[in-house]
């Protein structure tokens, strides 16, 4: 059973900079797709970025060239760095793991999920 825990949510200005963290445990995290997603209050969560067993990444088009998603040295940790921080960036963000070598960007592909580190840029 795969867990997962984020952290290094918080409040920053706008242009600021935070780093997401994401620690798994269970199993081995660099045979398998991992993701970030977000969501806020009434809407749909949202994929931020992904990241396949190859190392291959995805981004959606809000984030390009300001996140970057990162596996840690043993893998079973995963990063989002994310730069230049908008409003509109605002969420709770959620880690999450698909039981796959690839990635698809659909939530309910996911398997396993955090419990979410929240996000406030003003």
């Amino acid at each position: 059973h795969v867990q997962l825990v984020e952290s290094g949510g918080g409040s920053v200005p706008a242009g600021g900079s935070l780093r997401l963290s994401c620690v798994a445990s269970g199993d081995t995290m660099a045979r398998y797709c991992m993701g970030w997603f977000r969501q806020i209050p009434d809407k749909e969560r949202e994929g931020v970025a992904g990241i396949e067993s190859d190392g291959s990444t995805s981004y959606a088009d809000s984030v390009k060239g300001r996140f970057t998603i990162s596996r840690g040295n043993a893998d079973n940790t995963l990063y989002l760095q994310m730069n230049s921080l908008k409003p509109d960036d605002s969420a709770m963000y959620y880690c999450a793991v698909r039981l796959s070598s690839v990635c698809y960007n659909r939530a309910e592909t996911f398997e396993s999920w955090g419990q979410g580190t929240q996000v406030t840029v003003s």
